[in-house]
């Protein structure tokens, strides 16, 4: 089958307009899966800084310091991993608010996990506390 120089540009102009309209209206992330994380919901700076702050012991009057005083929140798993929460949204907006009832909890938190150069990251669909679970809230 043979096409006509302005068929084949037709077919070409197509594609690159289906081509442009998928990049603006989607992204294929290849890091990207869905997942649940539990662990404990806390500040950044204790859980990099104090080798003894693990997901089940820690000092609750200093977490909860750290948080209300605007520290990064993190998800801190038994593990040791440490997930950053991230919105869906393009751009990121600031999740804080979903997760500043979570402070001190231990939590189980599913959503899309994002993984690049060993960090970690969840955009949270879902987060509810595991009441279950026994936390060690006098740790220094």
């Amino acid at each position: 089958m043979t096409f006509t120089f302005a068929r084949r540009m037709t077919i070409a102009a197509i594609m690159f307009l289906v081509c442009l309209a998928a990049a603006c209206t989607g992204r294929t992330v290849q890091n990207a899966t869905k997942s649940t994380v539990e662990g404990l919901v806390r500040d950044i700076s204790c859980a990099i800084q104090n080798p003894r702050a693990t997901a089940m012991n820690l000092n609750m009057q200093c977490t909860l310091e750290c948080a209300r005083n605007g520290a990064a929140l993190i998800i801190l798993t038994k593990d040791g991993a440490l997930y950053v929460p991230m919105s869906n949204a393009t751009p990121d907006k600031d999740e804080r608010s979903q997760l500043m009832p979570f402070v001190g909890k231990y939590v189980k938190a599913t959503g899309t996990v994002y993984e690049k150069s060993g960090t970690r990251a969840i955009a949270i669909d879902e987060i509810v506390e595991m009441k279950d679970v026994h936390l060690v809230t006098d740790a220094q």
